[in-house]
């Protein structure tokens, strides 16, 4: 037996020492090559007029010799050819004419077609919360030439599927039209649907990118005549002839605000907003004499045409100009636009009029005003529109300066429009076009999630009707979980949960939360739920022995291995490598968090440790060979050691560990379970020690010891009194809940039982009197109390010096979160403040309050605190502390982001 623990060990160690290798060749590898994914742009490409001197415009319009500055708006570049002169047709007609152009060199230069930029038209925001800055070539039918993705965030992009997916991807509109009807899926004739292939795994990134191409295409070609112009009904007011004043109009929506804060442009914080606009529409005869008078309103009604259309912006505070410091005559307005819907409106200098003052009744004073003309009769105020303000935002770790669009909304009350507002048919956002599409199956998933739920909660049902020898009413259940998880849940709909997730949703919560994001993958969405809820119901065990798809193919290869001849060689490792081993996960998954802090990017290579991508997202012969060879080691020890990455290796295991500490309902154990050693042996995960306890933060909750529990053949101590009763002709009774026959007489306990560790606790209970016998209000308050105060009477008398120097920290740490609310301190120091309170408090803790609380928070059940329950406290209570107190701070504008 132990030479046989000495090969196990032996082999473990040569798998980690491989697994570690090839995990750092598949690393280096995928920093080599991330290709656009985060790319420098130059900080002047989204106004320089040049656009083609700073992106390689050629790729994506081949046999174009050159382009045009940009023009027009919103804006494009003109791809040239060298013009054909033909001596047979020296006849020229008018359509060649207006496609020829006057180069530099008086060389006469045929156009070709337009070349946009995505970013000049829609910023929409793909899975990453940033949008996928592409360069798009389309021809003077409409028809796209060429995509190039420039820049993109998309971290699935880069680890889990190849950019050239993506360059496949966007290959499929080429040859396409702008006016056809492109969706993602399947085509459709009979609707006249043109369907492109998704990219499996990345379904919002391609339906992103979808709308993007659709919707810069369709602007570009509407502007330069390839497309009809967009038809809007024009306005038809319902005027009462009421002047209102400035507070009516604010309260009504006719007049709007657009603010813009200095730190939204990578300024300090300041006590005056970088610029403070207000605006409105000025055709409705309502607005128009409330705000200018009626003889003034009058006079400018009078200089209208037909289409043409008004509004005004006044500034009430800042000093950044919203006409622009370089504007100069004859020129564009470049800080200020209109948007309605992909149309874009700018102004020259024959758009605009002085705006000498407002005669609405409590009208702001203002240091900036202008009226400014729409003449284009595709804009109609009937329908929505937005006040753009373009600026630059400054990236303050680097100095780096990147285009920012402001944007307010503006839509007039449906009690003035004649028949009220138009119905609106707008596009469906992204994550609700996948959400309808995957309906089906999205389902039959959360069907899944609340059977799975309900049959666990009837466990103790189930183990009754099992024994040690057939398990089936339990395992029925488990292997049917197991298929479903790894068919399925893994290579069906590919919702295998990830520590990338943690990681970014961390980020998200505490510096830029939207809902879209985790909304856009349903299955993942749901799965999360379901772990958030189960973990605090019954540990990570639900999840991880049950649902999870890499765990459940880890778990069916051990099966699969003692079925097949080679259950000689499976084994575990020895108990004192097992407590070795099982910390590694937890260094793994706080190295990550820790790299996290300082660059999610680099986080997210590094959770490469995780195999899923490669087993379910994208498949090892679509991998580079590191990450397959990766699995199959994984895997391939699978075999021979139950779940091993499981145990030892999975970041996410131990994210979901910490939180399992505190548990609502662990699984049942008797006294006599501190003196028998049936169910330690049994325990696949090692989750039980010596005395009996379940460690459940690794139980896996096979349920193998609770079918013991009540097995009266299988549990010693059962055995024991059923063979004792038989022998005197006693009746047999049933099995209580507390894992004893239901007694006839009372029976004293063995002693050396009685007196032993109590194994129905994880660790050995600790008595408070004052707290469990308080009465409601000061029970809650020593709890506040308990939570926020570490120091200790105890601990002042064993650790002075260390209580000491905690007071200075929290003195510090306090003062750091005024720092923070005060605007002097960034997001990034406080977090680092609390990180380091939090390790303090581990420490302090440990030298005095060294106790936990064991189930619902509600009850008074306190044990001693192992190192791993007091982090898992601390660190747990400490985060939701911190994203309270951070929160709160962004909601009143208080912190620096």
């Amino acid at each position: 037996m132990y030479s046989q623990s000495q090969c196990l060990v032996a082999r473990v160690n040569f798998y980690l020492a491989a697994l570690l290798m090839v995990f750092a060749m598949g690393t280096g590898g995928a920093r080599a090559a991330t290709g656009s994914y985060n790319a420098e742009l130059p900080p002047e490409l989204n106004s320089a007029k040049n656009l083609c001197a700073l992106v390689p415009c050629s790729d994506v319009f081949p046999g174009a010799s050159s382009f045009s500055e940009r023009m027009g708006q919103p804006p494009y570049v003109e791809a040239y050819g060298e013009h054909k002169d033909d001596n047979k047709d020296t006849k020229s007609t008018k359509k060649d004419e207006t496609q020829s152009h006057r180069g530099p060199n008086n060389g006469k230069k045929e156009l070709l077609g337009y070349v946009m930029l995505s970013t000049d038209i829609t910023d929409m925001p793909a899975y990453s919360g940033k949008p996928v800055v592409t360069l798009i070539g389309m021809d003077l039918k409409g028809r796209f030439v060429g995509v190039k993705v420039l820049k993109h965030s998309e971290p699935i992009l880069l680890l889990g599927i190849p950019e050239s997916a993506l360059l496949n991807f966007n290959q499929q509109y080429v040859g396409k039209s702008v006016a056809d009807k492109i969706e993602v899926g399947q085509s459709r004739p009979d609707e006249g649907v043109l369907g492109v292939d998704a990219i499996s795994g990345a379904t919002v990134t391609v339906i992103t990118q979808n709308q993007v191409m659709m919707t810069a295409g369709t602007a570009v070609a509407r502007q330069v005549g390839i497309l009809a112009p967009t038809v809007r009904e024009p306005a038809r007011f319902a005027a009462s002839g009421q002047h209102l004043s400035w507070a009516q109009l604010v309260k009504q929506g006719s007049v709007q605000r657009l603010q813009v804060l200095p730190q939204d442009v990578g300024m300090e914080r300041g006590s005056e907003p970088f610029i403070e606009l207000w605006f409105g529409d000025l055709n409705h005869p309502d607005i128009g004499a409330s705000l200018l008078g009626e003889n003034v309103w009058n006079n400018l009604h009078l200089q209208f045409k037909e289409g043409e259309h008004a509004i005004f912006i006044i500034r009430t505070a800042g000093t950044e100009s919203f006409k622009g410091s370089g504007f100069v005559r004859g020129g564009i307005y470049d800080r200020v636009q209109v948007k309605q819907g992909a149309d874009s409106f700018t102004f020259r200098d024959t758009d605009y009029l002085n705006l000498y003052g407002l005669a609405a009744a409590g009208a702001p004073a203002f240091t900036e005003s202008a009226i400014f003309i729409i003449r284009s009769k595709t804009f109609s105020a009937a329908y929505p529109w937005k006040l753009s303000f373009l600026g630059n935002r400054v990236d303050r770790a680097t100095g780096k300066r990147s285009f920012a669009t402001f944007d307010a909304k503006y839509w007039l009350a449906a009690d003035l429009l004649l028949g009220g507002r138009p119905v609106m048919e707008e596009t469906a956002a992204p994550w609700v076009q996948v959400w309808k599409s995957r309906a089906v199956g999205i389902a039959l998933f959360a069907a899944l999630l609340i059977m799975v739920t309900v049959v666990y909660a009837f466990r103790e049902k189930l183990t009754r009707r099992s024994t040690h020898k057939n398990k089936w009413p339990v395992n029925a259940f488990k292997y049917s979980a197991w298929a479903l998880s790894i068919g399925f849940v893994g290579f069906g709909v590919m919702a295998q949960p990830s520590i990338t997730q943690v990681l970014t949703w961390l980020h998200t919560l505490l510096f830029h939360w939207t809902w879209s994001l985790f909304l856009s993958d349903p299955f993942i969405f749901l799965f999360w739920i379901f772990i958030i809820l189960t973990v605090f119901l019954y540990g990570r065990g639900l999840f991880c022995g049950w649902m999870c798809p890499f765990g459940s193919l880890s778990e069916a290869l051990y099966k699969l291995g003692g079925l097949i001849g080679l259950k000689r060689f499976q084994g575990h490792l020895p108990r004192v490598w097992h407590d070795r081993l099982k910390w590694v996960k937890y260094a793994v998954f706080f190295g990550l968090l820790t790299v996290s802090l300082f660059s999610l990017g680099l986080a997210e290579m590094l959770s490469e440790v995780e195999p899923f991508k490669t087993t379910f997202l994208v498949g090892i012969s679509h991998r580079a060979w590191p990450y397959g060879l990766f699995v199959c080691a994984i895997l391939g020890l699978s075999i021979f050691i139950e779940r091993p990455y499981c145990k030892y290796i999975c970041p996410l295991g131990a994210a979901l560990a910490m939180p399992s500490t505190f548990r609502w309902f662990g699984l049942p154990r008797k006294q006599d379970c501190n003196s028998c050693k049936a169910c330690a042996v049994g325990c696949g995960s090692l989750a039980i020690d010596a005395d009996g306890r379940i460690d459940h933060r690794e139980c896996l909750h096979c349920l193998d010891c609770l079918v013991l529990y009540t097995d009266v053949k299988g549990c010693p101590p059962l055995a024991k009194e059923r063979k004792r009763r038989e022998r005197d002709g006693l009746e047999i009774t049933p099995i209580g809940r507390d894992g004893y026959f239901i007694p006839i007489h009372a029976t004293p306990m063995d002693a050396k039982v009685s007196q032993g560790p109590d194994p129905r606790m994880p660790t050995d209970p600790v008595p408070r009197p004052h707290k469990t016998q308080a009465r409601f209000g000061r029970a809650l308050w020593l709890e506040l109390v308990d939570h926020l105060w570490p120091w200790s009477a105890e601990g002042w008398t064993s650790q002075r010096a260390l209580q000491i120097a905690g007071l200075s920290l929290a003195l510090a740490a306090t003062v750091a979160w005024v720092l923070a609310a005060t605007g002097r301190l960034s997001a990034s120091a406080i977090i680092g403040w609390w990180i380091g309170w939090s390790v303090y408090e581990v420490l302090i803790r440990l030298s005095g309050r060294r106790y936990v609380k064991d189930g619902p928070w509600w009850q008074g059940h306190y044990r001693y605190a192992s190192v791993m329950d007091m982090l898992s406290y601390v660190g747990f209570k400490n985060l939701l502390i911190g994203a309270a107190l951070f929160l709160s701070l962004k909601a009143v504008g208080l912190l620096l982001v």
